[in-house]
């Protein structure tokens, strides 16, 4: 796959040395509506070739960007998941930040682990944007599936934060009670404007931000299998997680649930997305 801004890092940027690790998870078996996201890794590769080295005033590739062989997902979902965790994992050791594309929203599991797992502490936080709770036990029988991917994470001591979510069941409203979730959803958050929220006093200081592009409204990015109208714009959710990151310690990211269609310009809005969220974490 093409490395993540190839056109312009230098070969010192592009080194395994850099501070961000770029680790592609073309990863698609639960989907459960349009397909696509197992190319979602390669089309954000792709794009990122035409961004520029400065988003918002900052170079992240200044602090050097390696981009990974993809993961290996031609095995059982707990496999993959554990592939998934051994690359975060040692991109953490190393004292680098991983940055996971996907492929559909179940790997974040994996790449949330396999950070938690090297810091030796699960007391970590997730802030998640999202169209959707993703707090099923469950999803058509799959424990693993990308509808139940935050249910995993708040069974292991992971704290949650999400913002976004417009689509929820009943078992997801009554799981965000029993398990301490903080949230504001996507009609309050894009009725009133708001552009930052304050995370409660004893949210981690140390944070993983898991932003799957349907947290977006369609109209910004349609390229994506579960499309809910409503959704955040483009600035107010990257403001979003900006504030909630102040005063913390983003030690991971992933970008997930990129469907391509054709269209180069929401293959290049994730991009984007993805390099603006590096920039925070500097």
């Amino acid at each position: 796959m093409t490395p993540f801004l190839d056109s312009e890092l230098s070969e010192e940027e592009r080194a395994e040395s850099a501070h961000f690790r770029v680790i592609p998870v073309p990863l698609e078996r639960t989907v459960s509506a349009g397909s696509g996201t197992a190319a979602g890794p390669k089309a954000i590769l792709d794009a990122s070739t035409e961004l520029e080295r400065l988003t918002a005033g900052r170079e992240p590739c200044a602090q050097g960007i390696f981009t990974e062989e993809p993961v290996d997902v031609n095995c059982s979902l707990p496999d993959v998941m554990a592939r998934i965790a051994a690359r975060t994992s040692a991109a953490v050791l190393d004292g680098a930040i991983p940055v996971t594309l996907g492929g559909e929203h179940s790997l974040s599991f994996g790449a949330v682990m396999g950070v938690a797992d090297a810091l030796g502490d699960h007391r970590l936080g997730v802030i998640q944007i999202d169209a959707h709770a993703d707090l099923r036990k469950d999803y058509q029988g799959e424990k693993h599936s990308h509808a139940s991917v935050m249910h995993l994470l708040t069974q292991q001591g992971i704290a949650l934060a999400q913002f976004g979510v417009r689509a929820m069941s009943e078992e997801e409203e009554q799981a965000r009670s029993e398990n301490g979730v903080f949230y504001r959803d996507g009609e309050d958050l894009v009725i009133s404007g708001a552009m930052s929220i304050e995370l409660p006093e004893d949210f981690p200081k140390t944070v993983y931000v898991s932003f799957d592009v349907d947290g977006l409204d369609p109209s910004i990015m349609p390229a994506t299998g579960t499309p809910v109208p409503g959704g955040l714009g483009y600035y107010q959710a990257l403001s979003l997680v900006e504030h909630a990151l102040k005063g913390r310690r983003c030690v991971g990211i992933d970008v997930v649930e990129l469907a391509p269609n054709g269209s180069f310009a929401w293959d290049f809005t994730a991009a984007q997305l993805t390099y603006r969220l590096m920039s925070m974490a500097m």
